[in-house]
């Protein structure tokens, strides 16, 4: 088991990782949302109060007057200017449940949050949407309270991701190797479920909340149905098709007295109002992690690449030039990258090169709207039996027609893309000295690739071209 880092404590007891992650990974969101949470909508003076919080924060003002302004929230239409007209116009509980939305969102994604800390955020978003929508009616005053319990019911595993302590990689990795319930007990010795409970008695996220993620039996139809949706959701990683889904469908459709069929139309709908909220939050990152929607939303602005043989013509010309000067390797090698990207016309490509460790390659350029995340997530380890090491122990190159068939499927995919390993792709190794030291990946992304023989081929004929100007460097 890792040790804690700043805290000295073991992690094994619920306290020790509450106390940490409060006192020092989190005290300003601990503090702002148990202040918030204090205050119940009784007087005139508890409006102020909540009026008062949000206005000693510049950003999160701006933010709760931006978003009362929004379709989801502001059903009049009405314009908002200030934080007063907010709560008088929109609702106390609406405005409470924006500020609470916003300072997690705030708090919790610095410059380059973790691919996994998104997921989760969408997760909540989602359960915290679906929740809203299919238990209460608009009129509801618990409207809100639902939305909050179900958003919050991940608080623990949000709050480690974002964590600094070394357990976070440690766990990281491990996932690579062990479920989610083995990982938590090898590497942390307490699961998220018991951070999330103490975390919501500690920072006093309210009654609804504190019952939902307690764990235990209860005899609230409520309770047992925000349950329901958030397992639901957690069930629906890779669509609602998923044979994860349909106990859960099944169960929440008797609960709601409709027939799944319907259920299924209102889940969609709620997954398409979840990825509208989401944006308006600013949150474009996390939409491709919402079922069914995320590739939808994205496919929107996709653009579609086709080969382009002229330009292969024109590229490879270039590199011949270039060889035939004295090779400047990065030239060569983004040369390769950006024919592969444009002239090939692979929606995804990235390059890879290894590091000092000798076992981990890291990406140095990645071209593509979708591959964003590659540029700081997209490592291979050869110490991992994934899908990527198997790639990178598999030189000089290979086209990955099926990435489903006997030789690939056993293979572990990685969490920070959700196409790799799904889509078909085609690698190259470029070697030096006799060991691999880049490795050349592209796919398709959302878009079907047609003429992947042809593609392939002209494929290793760029990356031909990045492995002579290595054989020549070495015989300098």
């Amino acid at each position: 088991m890792v040790r804690m880092g700043p805290s000295g404590h073991d992690p094994g007891h619920p306290k020790d990782w509450v106390g940490y992650l409060s006192q020092i990974e989190l005290p300003v969101l601990a503090q702002s949302l148990r202040e918030i949470n204090e205050l119940t909508e009784c007087s005139t003076s508890s409006i102020q109060e909540l009026a008062e919080v949000i206005l000693r924060d510049a950003d999160l003002t701006s933010q709760v007057i931006r978003l009362s302004n929004t379709v989801f929230y502001n059903l009049s239409h009405r314009q908002v200017n200030t934080v007063s007209r907010a709560i008088s116009l929109i609702g106390y509980e609406t405005i409470k449940s924006i500020a609470i939305s916003s300072l997690l969102i705030e708090n919790l994604l610095g410059k380059s949050p973790r691919e996994r800390l998104l997921k989760t955020l969408a997760k909540a978003m989602h359960a915290a949407v679906q929740a809203r929508n299919l238990l209460t009616k608009p009129e509801s005053k618990r409207r809100e309270e639902v939305f909050i319990a179900a958003l919050l019911s991940h608080i623990g595993e949000l709050a480690f991701w974002c964590s600094r302590a070394p357990q976070t990689e440690a766990y990281d990795q491990a996932l690579n190797r062990l479920t989610p319930v083995q990982a938590q007990d090898q590497i942390l010795g307490i699961r998220f479920n018991l951070i999330t409970q103490g975390l919501v008695r500690k920072w006093k996220l309210g009654s609804l909340v504190e019952e939902v993620v307690s764990g235990r039996s209860t005899d609230s139809d409520l309770v047992h149905a925000i349950r329901q949706i958030i397992g639901l959701v957690d069930a629906a990683d890779q669509g609602w098709q998923g044979q994860k889904v349909a106990p859960y469908r099944k169960n929440l459709a008797l609960t709601l007295d409709i027939t799944e069929q319907d259920l299924g139309t209102k889940l969609e709908k709620n997954a398409e109002e979840t990825a509208k909220l989401v944006r308006d939050y600013g949150l474009d990152k996390i939409i491709p992690h919402i079922p069914g929607v995320g590739m939808k939303a994205s496919a929107t602005n996709l653009h579609h690449y086709e080969p382009n043989p002229e330009l292969q013509l024109a590229v490879l010309r270039d590199l011949s030039d270039l060889l035939v000067e004295k090779p400047n390797l990065n030239l060569i090698l983004q040369t390769v990258v950006e024919g592969i990207h444009r002239a090939l016309g692979m929606p995804r490509v990235a390059l890879l090169t290894l590091t000092g460790t000798d076992s981990t390659y890291v990406s140095k350029l990645a071209l593509g709207p979708q591959a964003e995340s590659w540029r700081e997530n997209f490592t291979i380890s050869l110490g991992n039996d994934d899908y990527l090491s198997a790639i990178a122990k598999r030189p000089p190159n290979g086209l990955i027609d099926n990435p489903k068939d006997k030789n690939w499927r056993l293979y572990k995919r990685p969490d920070f893309d959700r196409w790799i390993g799904e889509v078909p792709a085609m690698y190259a190794c470029l070697v030096a000295s006799r060991r691999v030291i880049g490795i050349i990946y592209a796919d398709g992304g959302e878009q079907y690739l047609r003429n992947l023989e042809d593609r392939f081929s002209a494929f290793c004929h760029f990356t031909q071209q990045a492995q002579l100007a290595l054989y020549q460097i070495q015989e300098r």
